[in-house]
């Protein structure tokens, strides 16, 4: 998720574990350590295909965090000497902060490699956007009703409570959508390789359904108000072999992290590499330039269709509104 709801999350729970003991400072370190994991992004990684497919990696393996949470418990009991005789409850803060927020990361398209250095499989649940104001704002008003107005603690285990219930829904409507997607798939004998269903931006009401098929894939949409309404799949062209032998390493990393949801096609002199699932309407957020060029080099992701926001919330109403082209 993004990093606002990621610090909300780590300052909710820290003042769930320590609030009522050690005051503002325990949803100010479980802010700290919400935090932690996605400062990976700092880190100096060789090459952009390193950057893209790292990201998640180490800084949010379970044995890594754990870990690294007495380290954490030790340093902030240091900066706090007065906390010293709370020190298993600053241990337990740390490593829920921490825990949650690997978990909560799970359930985007990202993916998510939890278990290095066991196995680098990265876990992606595919069952919330990676910024879904739905479960944020709830969360934000719980933490800080919590901490600026001390009588009303009992707001941040609502908030706490409320995203979770949120985070099952989510889960419950997207076993939904994949049966709806399954029936429309086979009804309309779609040779189906890969399908993904995965949340519109900002909420879990509108769903995009991604179906790779020999020679490229198709997308449709399927907002939960549709009923028995069919799903209406655009075909787009992709082909591995205009890389024509190129790519190598940075193409076998790409084609893995992605999971096979990519396309490959070409602009102007390069052949791109995008990742399918995060982006749509054929805009895409990671592009990379794997031909014509000494590495893989990442591209500017196209603009937005004009009229793209609107035209999502009609589509979560609307079965028949049709998407802006670009």
């Amino acid at each position: 998720m993004d990093s606002l709801t990621q610090l909300t999350l780590g300052a909710a729970v820290g003042e769930a574990v320590l609030g009522r003991r050690a005051g503002r400072k325990a949803a100010a370190w479980g802010a700290v350590c919400g935090t932690l994991p996605d400062l990976d992004t700092l880190y100096p990684f060789a090459d952009a295909v390193a950057a893209f497919t790292w990201h998640r990696g180490y800084s949010h393996s379970l044995l890594a965090l754990c870990l690294l949470a007495p380290l954490m418990a030790w340093l902030i009991v240091k900066i706090h000497p007065q906390e010293r005789a709370r020190l298993h409850r600053w241990l337990l803060l740390v490593l829920l902060a921490l825990l949650t927020h690997i978990l909560l990361d799970c359930f985007t398209v990202y993916g998510t490699q939890i278990f290095l250095p066991f196995s680098d499989l990265p876990v992606a649940w595919s069952a919330v956007f990676i910024i879904d104001p739905f479960y944020t704002v709830p969360l934000a008003a719980g933490v800080l009703c919590a901490v600026f107005f001390r009588r009303h603690r009992r707001w941040n285990f609502a908030g706490l409570t409320l995203s979770a219930v949120y985070l099952i829904a989510a889960l419950a409507v997207k076993a939904q959508v994949d049966a709806a997607a399954e029936h429309n798939i086979a009804a309309q004998n779609i040779a189906a390789t890969k399908t993904l269903t995965t949340p519109a931006p900002f909420n879990i009401a509108l769903w995009r359904v991604l179906v790779m098929e020999d020679g490229g894939y198709r997308e449709g949409f399927y907002s939960l108000l549709d009923g028995d309404g069919g799903i209406r799949f655009s075909r787009h062209a992709s082909d591995d072999r205009l890389l024509g032998g190129a790519g190598g390493e940075d193409f076998a990393r790409l084609r893995w992290f992605s999971r096979g949801f990519y396309k490959v096609w070409r602009d102007g002199d390069k052949i791109i590499f995008s990742d399918l699932r995060m982006g749509m309407l054929e805009t895409y957020v990671f592009n990379f330039a794997l031909a014509r060029a000494a590495a893989a080099e990442p591209v500017a992701q196209p603009e937005t269709p004009d009229g793209f926001f609107p035209w999502l919330a009609r589509r979560i109403f609307d079965s028949s509104a049709m998407p802006p082209q670009r």
